[in-house]
């Protein structure tokens, strides 16, 4: 392979995690030609309110990988653990590792440690206590170590306690917003069904298609704008003072100190958009 071409893992608890909050990155890579794949720890079959079990296992896989044709993904993996069970036991801890190894990510992105759902904390605690296993031949012998270690980056959150999210990296992803809100819109077992009936919205979701999607829109795009707001100086100091003004939507990342150090010159290789 052509090692110009960087490979991305995004390493998150459910089917859809990585859409929200890393979609626009992960079509901005592929369109470069670069290899993205997302990893679900959890098949989310309890994330429903009427179904469950394998039709819900089986649905949601189904929408992910109508997501993985949107954004061109080399592959969009879901470990068949019921959702709300994930532990960060050594077995899984194993799975992560050989998971890693096969993939062989330049760069991981996945969850902060704190944060409300157990499954997030405990991805994140998983990758985190995978970071420096991947390159120890004796764990997992046969699955051949890394001689590298990944940088890894967290996705944004808004929780505070004990510290807030701090970003390191924003990405302006305005070009490419519709076919995220497109992959957002194939999860429609939690964006039409369970989380508005979690929220208490069930019945403000309209049954024709088109309403639909311009109803995800508008429940959807204005944290896309306030993340790019919200580090707005970043945009600037990234892309310039001219064009880091003009972005309307961002994703933002948090680098995590158990991945490997890069500078700030290495920021524009792992993330070769700020032209």
């Amino acid at each position: 392979m052509d090692e110009s071409q960087l490979r991305v893992l995004v390493i998150v608890a459910h089917p859809d995690d990585a859409d929200l909050m890393f979609g626009g990155t992960a079509l901005l890579y592929t369109a470069l030609g670069h290899e993205v794949t997302f990893l679900s720890c959890t098949n989310g079959d309890t994330g429903h309110h009427e179904i469950g079990g394998i039709e819900l296992a089986s649905r949601r896989y189904s929408e992910a990988q109508a997501a993985a044709s949107i954004a061109g993904l080399k592959e969009y993996r879901i470990l068949d653990i019921h959702s709300g069970e994930l532990e960060p036991s050594v077995h899984n801890r194993k799975v992560i590792i050989r998971t890693i190894r096969e993939v062989r990510p330049h760069v991981i992105f996945t969850h902060r440690p704190n944060d409300y759902h157990p499954d997030h904390r405990y991805t994140s605690q998983l990758v985190q206590d995978a970071s420096y296993i991947v390159t120890v031949p004796n764990m997992l012998s046969l699955t051949p170590a890394l001689d590298y270690l990944p940088v890894i980056f967290y996705l944004y959150d808004q929780f505070c306690k004990p510290y807030p999210f701090t970003a390191d990296v924003a990405v302006g992803i305005d070009e490419v917003i519709e076919a995220k809100l497109s992959m957002i819109h194939c999860h429609d077992s939690q964006m039409y069904e369970w989380l508005p009936y979690n929220q208490g919205k069930l019945s403000q979701v309209p049954d024709d298609p088109e309403e639909r999607r311009e109803w995800l829109r508008d429940q959807r795009m204005g944290k896309f704008s306030n993340i790019a707001e919200e580090y707005r100086n970043l945009l600037v100091r990234l892309y310039g003072a001219e064009k880091g003004k003009r972005w309307r939507y961002a994703e933002a990342f948090e680098a995590c100190e158990y991945g490997r150090g890069f500078s700030p010159e290495q920021i524009h290789e792992l993330f070769p958009f700020f032209q």
